[in-house]
């Protein structure tokens, strides 16, 4: 898949694996909005892309991915940006063992539902061009960690 000029969408955007993915995808020509919860990290981390790549190539849009509302809207600001997705990162994660619902929220359920919401606007049935997921996970659905109390 060539990138230039593709329009992705990354979740978890502002800092770690998902401001990495950004960072590769800009590097390949694509347009990109940030989407994160900690608004003051993504602001900086789109005012530190812009220095390097053309400001017109990102969006910062603050999002609680666990709200679904929040994550629809997200998306559609991206569209209205952009005027169209080809590429979803679900990268936003958390690891809080003592407020696991929202960890389960977050990792699991917001995943999923960001990847139905991306498949609406790239479906060619709906008028998208097709696309590509990505769903990042940890290491933490491959081995068992024992809580330490």
């Amino acid at each position: 898949m060539h990138l230039k000029d593709k329009v992705a969408l990354v979740t978890g955007a502002a800092q770690g694996i998902g401001k990495a993915f950004v960072e590769a995808l800009l590097e390949k020509g694509c347009k990109v909005a940030l989407v994160d919860l900690n608004a003051d990290a993504g602001k900086a981390s789109k005012d530190a892309f812009d220095k390097q790549y053309n400001p017109q190539r990102t969006v910062f849009i603050p999002c609680d991915v666990s709200n679904e509302e929040k994550l629809k809207d997200a998306f559609m600001k991206t569209i209205q940006h952009f005027g169209h997705l080809d590429i979803l990162v679900n990268n936003a994660g958390v690891n809080d063992e003592m407020n696991w619902e929202n960890t389960v929220q977050i990792n699991l359920i917001s995943v999923i539902r960001g990847t139905y919401i991306g498949l609406e606007y790239m479906k060619t049935e709906n008028g998208g061009s097709g696309g590509v997921i990505i769903n990042t996970a940890s290491l933490a659905g491959k081995y068992i960690f024992i809580p330490y109390f």
